[in-house]
């Protein structure tokens, strides 16, 4: 498998490399403008913090497309989401310079790496790479297709714009709210999420060090903005959120198996609402599967959410075998 003879003569494809950083950051923030939504692109700081996470080596792991001049155009990166089976690659091509090879060349590149990593997976795994593309970037549908790639999931961003407080919270009973201490809570809300998340489609348990990697060096981390419900000394619930490209954003709302069915992910929902608006922040968005089997979606809908932006999720087969779950 190539991967530069698909490029147009005036471009070149390079790794990466830390001094292109801003300039990357800069194409993903173009990219996602031209689809429609710039709340899911990321600053610096949170790319830089991307490109620390345990086992991702930049110049091994990413590719980039750039002019004779120096322009960057193109973007992809390669992961192993879990155990060298579950890999993913996510990319992005300047909306002036579709049409010119970045695309496939970017995404047979990643494919080559992907083949080289499958090499440390069990013998006998069932091993596939996934890719997310905005659900109206028609051309990133027909690439996917072409390169043997297959839609299997679809995700919503959803959000809502507050014109006024939102309404108290009633919590169940026995619940109640306490303010998040890192040092003393941090081991069991990483627990309760990988818990709370064990039904998810493509979700598995995180290490601590992911999730502390994640969560506590991220350049938004604010404690004060960490939901946690408590019954006794268990945690029930929990609503992760930050701020993210100018709104208030809910990266993860959970609530584990017993406390399901008791009202306790709506109050989390709209408490966080609250939160923000006392911020003075009024748009409050979330990322979630359109086919969660918990009923999230309709749990967001009741609180007065919508759908602002949906993704499609490819997947293309590497080699067939025992899937990771048996």
């Amino acid at each position: 498998m190539t991967n530069e003879t698909h490029l147009d003569p005036s471009l070149s494809l390079r790794p990466v490399q830390w001094a292109d950083l801003n300039a990357v950051a800069k194409l993903i923030y173009d990219v996602c403008e031209a689809d429609g939504d710039t709340t899911v692109a990321v600053t610096p700081e949170e790319l830089a913090n991307d490109w620390k996470k345990e086992g991702f080596n930049l110049e091994r792991d990413a590719f980039l497309v750039e002019t004779k001049d120096g322009r960057v155009v193109g973007y992809e990166e390669f992961g192993n989401e879990v155990e060298h089976v579950q890999l993913y690659s996510d990319g992005y091509v300047h909306p002036e310079f579709k049409g010119l090879g970045i695309g496939t060349t970017l995404l047979r590149a990643v494919e080559v790496r992907a083949r080289e990593d499958m090499q440390l997976a069990d013998s006998d795994s069932r091993i596939f790479i996934r890719s997310t593309i905005d659900n109206k970037d028609e051309q990133g549908h027909s690439l996917h297709k072409t390169e043997g790639y297959f839609s299997i999931r679809y995700h919503w961003r959803m959000e809502i714009k507050l014109q006024e407080p939102p309404p108290a919270v009633t919590w169940p009973d026995g619940v109640e709210l306490r303010p998040f201490v890192k040092d003393e809570h941090a081991m069991v809300v990483w627990q309760a999420q990988n818990e709370a998340f064990l039904d998810h489609w493509g979700s598995h348990e995180t290490t601590f060090e992911e999730f502390a990697h994640n969560r506590f060096d991220a350049a938004k981390f604010d404690p004060t903005l960490w939901v946690i419900a408590w019954d006794g000394t268990e945690v029930a619930g929990f609503s992760i959120n930050r701020f993210r490209m100018g709104i208030g954003w809910i990266g993860t709302l959970g609530v584990r198996r017993p406390w399901r069915k008791k009202g306790l992910g709506l109050a989390l929902l709209q408490y966080s609402f609250g939160e923000f608006y006392k911020r003075g922040t009024t748009t409050i968005g979330l990322g979630v599967d359109a086919s969660n089997p918990t009923g999230a979606t309709r749990l967001y809908q009741r609180a007065g959410m919508y759908v602002a932006s949906e993704f499609a999720t490819y997947e293309k087969e590497l080699r067939p075998g025992r899937d990771l779950e048996e």
